[in-house]
């Protein structure tokens, strides 16, 4: 494959991107944990699927109190993960393969440890002391407002130094950033020069809608009371105070005008919450915003239905200055959509359907690493836990650990090739079978399924940015058009658990599908397929 040509602005339109949690991909040094060296070793594994890009999760400086997103310095590689040397012989082995690489960065906040907040909490009149979100408390030393934490429990800690409490949308080892203040925007900037200096080819904005709460404080309104079990403190309100402030856009326009000097980057947000369908628009609306938001439409669905795929791909109409979508199926932070979706059903068969799906929609898409093998949820057991938030609401949570146990690269390997040591979060039992290197020796494996239709993908214009046409199709099937005139595709995928007797119009034909059991006249449970026009 060619080096990634700098002047091609629009490469990540309808692009696959992979995502790379780096504790878990691969540990090069023998502690356990995964490494920057050890993805580079793996790269050219990566390349092989036919991915356009990777997008790596945090590797930055980090007391690891939430895994990477707790950043103590945006300039520095943690060295558990390597050196900035290290990053820089990845990026360059990465744009040998011709893969792009995406970074996360995290404007929302930071970790307590980065010096900005060290200085910020040391007095109420340094030059940093307004960088963060600080607040008196009531007369009665009670927190500022009702505002509540992702995590758990209320979004203000108090402290002494200060004798003010800060803000803190997750834990409150992250401190909010007063993104209000130009000063810390103007830093913020300087670090995506930093990284784009160094030739990332763009960036993940993670929790990009907490970039700025309402300085008036005013409480978030309670949700309505409701028959579903609430597990964290912040499942009742409705935060339309603590986030989402209407100034965000302009700030994303500040950081699009820094990324369109440089050509080529591209910038994605994520964006969650019972606003995210609003605010994702609203983010990538016009020329000077964002090239594109990652919806969490699909991350914790629990089951895969026609309505939630209808509804998902009508939010997105294609019309003139609207943004362009991404969709994942699983991540980092959300249970494997395998598991969520297949339980109780043919593993196989759920992972094949839902890969094909992911290929068809219109947007970006994003593949988690594993997911080419199918992989299901891991069972971590109480004793292994890592994730503050399923440690603190054990057992009743699902917890982000399932998701983000090691790659298996070698069945018969210890640790199943991932590293010579125990690592820090436990192999699955059910994982091993379903290692890279049993599935390279089988042709009919999932990972030889994925890299087939990701190569499709790439190779069909109507599936990388052609327009997408609902169909009018009955429960479980669901279908759709993409592109238009001769080369329009036909997508149609049985989401149901009996067979379905669906006969292909006159004028079709079969091109791609699932495997056996997807014909011309009938399609098997969990079963899909892509025709042509004949």
């Amino acid at each position: 494959m060619a080096s990634p040509d700098p002047a091609t602005d629009a490469w990540w339109r309808g692009a696959a991107i992979y995502q790379i949690y780096p504790r878990s991909f691969a540990d090069s040094n023998g502690d356990g944990v995964g490494d920057l060296p050890g993805i580079t070793a793996r790269l050219d594994y990566v390349a092989s699927l036919g991915v356009d890009a990777i997008w790596l999760s945090p590797f930055y400086a980090s007391p690891m109190r939430d895994f990477g997103y707790d950043i103590s310095d945006y300039r520095a590689v943690d060295p558990i993960f390597g050196t900035l040397e290290d990053f820089d012989r990845l990026l360059d082995r990465a744009h040998a393969l011709g893969l792009r690489v995406v970074i996360d960065q995290v404007y929302s906040h930071t970790s307590d440890q980065h010096a900005w907040f060290r200085e910020s909490r040391s007095s109420r009149d340094n030059p940093k002391a307004d960088w963060y979100v600080w607040a008196d408390p009531k007369p009665d030393g009670s927190p500022p407002n009702n505002w509540q934490s992702v995590f758990y429990g209320p979004s203000w800690t108090w402290d002494g130094r200060r004798g003010q409490y800060y803000l803190h949308n997750f834990l409150s080892g992250q401190p909010d950033l007063n993104l209000h203040n130009p000063e810390v925007q103007e830093a913020v900037l300087d670090v995506t020069r930093f990284w784009l200096d160094r030739g990332v080819d763009g960036f993940r904005l993670d929790a990009i809608n907490f970039a700025m709460h309402d300085p008036s404080l005013e409480d978030n309104p309670p949700v309505a009371p409701s028959a579903v079990k609430r597990r964290r403190t912040f499942d009742f309100q409705h935060h339309f105070h603590n986030q989402s402030h209407p100034d965000i856009p302009a700030f994303l326009s500040r950081i699009r005008a820094l990324t369109e000097s440089y050509g080529g980057r591209f910038m994605v947000a994520e964006v969650g919450g019972e606003q995210a369908d609003r605010e994702m628009k609203l983010f990538t609306k016009g020329p000077d915003r964002l090239h594109s938001a990652y919806g969490f439409n699909f991350l914790y669905a629990e089951s895969l239905t026609p309505a939630l795929i209808r509804h998902t791909m009508t939010l997105w109409s294609g019309e003139p200055g609207e943004g362009w979508p991404s969709w994942a199926f699983s991540n980092h932070d959300a249970p494997r959509h395998v598991s969520r979706w297949g339980a109780g059903r043919d593993p196989e068969a759920a992972a094949r359907l839902s890969m094909l799906l992911l290929v068809a929609l219109r947007g970006n898409i994003f593949l988690y690493q594993g997911e080419e093998l199918g992989l299901p949820q891991a069972d971590v057991p109480f004793e292994r836990l890592q994730d503050p938030e399923a440690i603190a609401n054990w057992p009743d949570t699902h917890g982000r650990d399932g998701a983000r146990t090691p790659m298996p690269w070698r069945a018969d390997a210890p640790h199943a090739g991932f590293s010579t040591a125990e690592p820090w979060l436990p192999i699955d039992a059910a994982h091993p079978a379903r290692a890279v290197d049993r599935q390279e020796a089988d042709t009919g494996s999932m990972l030889h399924f994925t890299r087939r239709i990701v190569a499709l993908r790439r190779r069909e214009p109507s599936l990388r940015s052609g327009i997408v046409r609902l169909l009018d199709v009955p429960a479980p099937l669901v279908a759709f058009e993409r592109g238009e005139g001769e080369a329009r595709l036909l997508c149609v995928f049985n989401l149901g658990d009996e067979p379905v007797d669906h006969g292909l119009a006159a004028g079709w034909r079969i091109f791609e599908s699932t495997g056996a059991g997807a014909t011309a006249e009938r399609l098997a449970p969990l079963s899909g397929y892509l025709a042509k026009v004949s």
